[in-house]
């Protein structure tokens, strides 16, 4: 087990990482601070885990990115249901984005709950691609150090306080846990909303639209 963890850890990393930054319901937080958990008892270099962390993650958010500049709502809300993404997250991740100017970029990818959507966002108002980019990794690389380097203190009391052995299962078995009670977390507030919806077009409804889509109040810019 500990050869296999040690063996697949960064590639284990790589994919979470993108399929986080993707949209895919898995926690940044967990993944992080365990591979800064990860680094500190297989002696790995934690600036490597930063580095390919964020390497993943910027290519995963150039994913989502180009899905919300080239499909535009339509393709959000189509796809979002494959993945688990609600209206309400973009909307949410749209409110904190539009009129705070760029910089509100690199702030959103160091905030939960909003960081996974800020990609999307970012690709529907059209924000130009090297600019999301550099701002995106600048954000995203002074998260994940933070994150790894508290997983890296806390891999340094563990192998002092608990076997190396136990520590290597407890990995695996928050790793399981987390991705799948984030899945079903993500299911149900999907599932929420789309009862919410349901009600809402039978009731007539409280928001006007457009060619079968919610009317969008305003021109959503982000300068």
């Amino acid at each position: 087990m500990e050869s296999f963890i040690d063996s697949a850890g960064f590639a284990a990393l790589i994919l979470f990482c993108f399929l986080e930054a993707a949209c895919i319901p898995i926690s940044s937080e967990v993944t992080f601070g365990l591979a800064g958990a990860w680094a500190y008892h297989y002696h790995h270099s934690i600036a490597l885990v930063i580095i390919i962390g964020s390497v993943a993650e910027l290519a995963g958010s150039y994913l989502s990115y180009y899905v919300g500049r080239i499909g535009g709502r339509p393709m959000v809300n189509k796809l979002g249901r494959y993945v688990l993404v609600t209206e309400a997250d973009v909307d949410r991740a749209e409110r904190f984005l539009v009129g705070r100017g760029l910089w509100a970029i690199p702030v959103a990818r160091m905030l939960p709950f909003v960081r996974a959507f800020t990609s999307l966002v970012a690709g529907l108002v059209r924000v130009p691609p090297l600019r999301f980019g550099i701002l995106n990794v600048i954000g995203t690389v002074i998260y994940a150090t933070a994150l790894s380097l508290l997983g890296y203190s806390f891999g340094s009391a563990w192998t002092h306080n608990k076997d190396l052995t136990d520590a290597t299962y407890l990995i695996v078995a928050v790793v399981v846990l987390a991705v799948i009670g984030g899945i079903f977390l993500r299911w149900r507030q999907f599932r929420r909303e789309g009862q919410g919806g349901g009600k809402q077009g039978q009731g007539g409804g409280k928001h006007s639209t457009r060619n079968g889509e919610p009317e969008r109040s305003g021109n959503a810019e982000v300068r």
